[in-house]
């Protein structure tokens, strides 16, 4: 398998995910836990900003792949297999098209902070003992 048709195969996986990420997001039976990853998956993947920038090659696009990977997984372990079903099959008769987003880009620009500042909170309180 070439690289290429590596990449492509997982931005088809990505956009199927997502789609049916929204459905499961907008879905009234989905657990509310289940609501916010799924929530924060469908941010990072629309933000326009990025861990690792897109321009440096492999690794800004390889980042989006794997965090977005396990985003996906923690939601759909969140949700019945029954409801995943159903939303899959919704996400194939009607795909959501999926763009870059501003908004989205604040949610998770406030992720990264909060994550930030409890590793930080974390490193500051074992120093000081």
């Amino acid at each position: 398998m070439n690289i290429k048709h590596f990449f492509k195969s997982l931005a088809s996986w990505a956009k199927q995910a997502l789609s049916t990420l929204y459905y499961v997001s907008k879905h009234p039976e989905t657990p509310l836990v289940a609501k916010v990853v799924a929530l924060i998956a469908l941010a990072y993947a629309l933000s326009p900003i990025d861990l690792i920038p897109d321009f440096i090659p492999i690794l800004g696009y390889l980042d989006d792949f794997i965090i977005l990977h396990l985003l996906v997984g923690l939601a759909i372990k969140l949700v019945p297999k029954s409801l995943v079903v159903a939303c899959e099959a919704e996400a194939q008769a009607h795909p959501v098209s999926l763009r870059k987003h501003w908004g989205a880009a604040v949610v998770i620009l406030c992720f990264w902070v909060v994550i930030i500042g409890l590793i930080l909170k974390k490193v500051f309180s074992a120093v000081q003992g």
